[in-house]
């Protein structure tokens, strides 16, 4: 008869959770304006990604008579580089705490994580806020550059802040793009419906039993609730979505730190876990982003070309 049967870890390694574990978020994209409208690319395999991009334009020539000599003309490219830059963030709890609740806490948090990293890129890619040095201008600051902005009330109204001649569409196709989608401040959507036409007319709300599908020129108009947005910036980002491209290097991790501090920036200890029997939740992403604004046949100065406009606070 066996006397040294036991569950060893091997047997019971599929009951046992795993401290570290991956995960395919898919709630990043739902809680960024910018991922749910731009471009994915491919997973990236190194922290940085080479695009070569177009930077000059072949041009053609009548040739003069029957002998006439034939020029020359070249292409050129330049390139340019998304970086993967490191989110990350600590939430730590006591032991106490998880064990007297009668909710997943874990459970609870995640999701919030998820949001925050949402929120960070599409401020870092909109306004700059907090953003790595090697990530490209903020869509604010370079719009701005480029004098792609409206200030509300420029125009007789606001239909032509947006969408005449002088409004921020025009900048865009000025510059050879054609604008795919928009992203505007929750002030927004009382400012569109109120809209009205000569006839006194609402615009974009038809019928007040059905939910209003706001639309600019046939493009979806997105509101984030995220507070993403800063209205005191920005009211509504216009712009060629495709030209936006971003890239993941490492998707959503998680990790439960157990014996480990946390320190603020002077190296103070802030909590020390094992010694205040608390445990910590840390989740770590890595992505970038790039617009690459390729010459076209309608702007061929990078100075002024830019695939994004702006209308801003008066």
């Amino acid at each position: 008869m066996p006397f040294n049967s036991i569950i060893d870890r091997t047997g019971a390694d599929a009951l046992i959770p795993e401290e570290v574990s991956k995960e395919i978020i898919q709630g990043v994209p739902q809680n960024s304006a910018i991922m749910r409208l731009a471009r994915k690319l491919p997973t990236m395999s190194r922290s940085q990604r080479k695009m070569p991009v177009l930077s000059s334009l072949i041009t053609a020539y009548f040739v003069s008579g029957d002998t006439g000599l034939k020029q020359t003309s070249q292409m050129a490219w330049e390139n340019k580089y998304i970086n993967a830059e490191e989110l990350a963030v600590i939430v730590p709890i006591p032991e106490a705490v998880l064990d007297d609740a009668d909710y997943d806490i874990w459970g609870e948090v995640k999701p919030r994580m998820v949001e925050a990293f949402g929120v960070a890129f599409d401020q870092a890619a909109f306004y700059g806020t907090n953003a790595p040095a090697d990530w490209p201008d903020d869509i604010l600051t370079a719009a701005t550059a480029a004098g792609h902005t409206v200030a509300i009330g420029a125009n007789a109204d606001l239909y032509d802040d947006i969408l005449s001649e002088d409004g921020t569409l025009a900048f865009v196709e000025q510059d050879g793009f054609n604008v795919t989608g928009h992203v505007g401040a929750l002030t927004m959507k009382s400012r569109l419906r109120g809209l009205r036409d000569a006839n006194g007319i609402p615009i974009f709300n038809r019928s007040m039993q059905e939910t209003t599908r706001y639309e600019l020129d046939g493009s979806e108009v997105v509101f984030p609730i995220n507070g993403a947005i800063d209205a005191a910036q920005s009211l509504l980002i216009s712009g060629d979505w495709q030209q936006l491209v971003y890239a993941m290097r490492q998707d959503v991790t998680y990790k439960v730190l157990t014996e480990a501090v946390i320190q603020d920036a002077a190296g103070n200890i802030i909590y020390n876990l094992a010694q205040q029997d608390m445990v910590a939740l840390r989740a770590v992403m890595r992505l970038g982003w790039q617009l690459p604004n390729p010459i076209n046949r309608v702007n061929q100065t990078e100075a002024t070309r830019y695939p994004f406009s702006i209308l801003i606070p008066a």
